[in-house]
């Protein structure tokens, strides 16, 4: 076996590094075993993967330092997250945060169904718990794939707490009282949530050039789901027609090529939708407990922007055209999650 150079003594007896310089100027690096008859083995050009390689020509274990979690969680934001939505990527992260909080130096064969469900009771956020828990599984089975570890996943099984879906539902009254308080910015954004049944992030994104034909296009950023929304009912523009052309009025002067956009033509971010809403509902409570109705005061106090979404839903008496709408492959989410008011019933007499 050759004598180790310096950038060699780093990996385990028996594996070396190359490097090639290639011509748009980017440094390839690979890694091979090489075995007691000196005959080299290609391991790939991923560290992690070439030292399960290596393991597994010694008969030996995996590295300890790999099948500590905190190296499969370094691993899995490295290779996983980047692929999936933004908003998952958001979520997984914040969900890893908590995770490593507590398992960071764990090994990953050490993990059993009673150590997830003490985490699970620990929690005191139960719905994020809820979804912590299934990230964790999706790490284990992710850390499974790459040979790291052949135990069952222990989170499956695993009691999940109770979820009760949100069913605030925000009447015309609610509506009217945050609305007329509203910034002309933040009232283009009801709007066109409301009309389109969008969340918040992909209403803020919608563009002029989305517009195409008789169509509004839209790409829902957490689930991929591609929509076309009539803005014409054959020669006559409908309401989410109307809606845009009153926008493109208003911001004629500005170069923004977002639908939502300030006074001074200023895209709309998120954190500035927060801010405005959250100026405008307080205005609307105030003058409510001013009124004297603490009833209502407490309603608009509970109104979310993400409430316009389940009240568009819940407006639309065809519930297939309200998952269409929404984007939704099942009716029964629709049904179940979004459609907030009880069903019709007449009176005695």
């Amino acid at each position: 076996m050759r004598p180790r150079n310096k950038e060699n003594r780093d990996l385990p007896p028996g594996m070396y590094r190359r490097k090639r310089t290639r011509k748009n100027g980017k440094v390839w690096i690979g890694y091979y075993y090489e075995d007691s008859s000196g005959k080299e083995r290609p391991l790939g050009t991923d560290l992690d993967m070439a030292r399960i390689k290596w393991a597994e020509l010694q008969a030996k274990e995996k590295p300890a330092d790999l099948r500590i979690l905190r190296s499969i969680f370094d691993r899995y934001v490295r290779d996983v997250i980047p692929g999936k939505a933004p908003r998952t990527q958001k979520d997984n992260l914040m969900e890893l945060k908590q995770l490593r909080k507590v398992f960071d130096d764990a090994p990953i064969d050490a993990l059993t169904p009673a150590m997830i469900a003490q985490y699970r009771d620990a929690r005191k956020a139960k719905v994020r718990a809820n979804r912590e828990i299934a990230t964790l599984s999706h790490v284990f089975n992710m850390a499974r794939e790459w040979g790291l570890t052949a135990n069952q996943n222990p989170c499956q099984g695993v009691r999940k707490n109770k979820e009760t879906p949100r069913d605030y539902y925000a009447n015309d009254v609610v509506w009217a009282a945050v609305y007329r308080c509203a910034a002309p910015e933040l009232k283009d954004a009801m709007d066109l949530a409301y009309i389109t049944g969008q969340r918040p992030a992909d209403v803020l994104v919608m563009r002029r050039d989305d517009i195409e034909g008789d169509y509004l296009l839209v790409k829902q950023a957490k689930t991929t789901k591609k929509l076309r929304i009539l803005i014409r009912n054959g020669d006559q523009d409908n309401s989410l027609g109307l809606l845009i052309k009153q926008m493109a009025a208003r911001h004629m002067g500005h170069l923004s090529p977002y639908l939502i956009a300030s006074t001074t033509g200023r895209r709309v971010t998120a954190s500035m939708l927060r801010h405005r809403w959250d100026a405008a509902r307080d205005q609307a409570r105030a003058a409510a407990i001013a009124a004297g109705d603490e009833q209502l005061a407490k309603r608009i106090g509970e109104f979310q922007f993400r409430d316009i979404r389940p009240k568009a839903a819940t407006e639309i008496n065809d519930v297939k055209e309200a998952s269409r709408l929404l984007g939704h492959t099942e009716e029964e989410i629709t049904k179940r999650v979004y459609m907030r008011v009880g069903a019709i019933a007449k009176p005695s007499i």
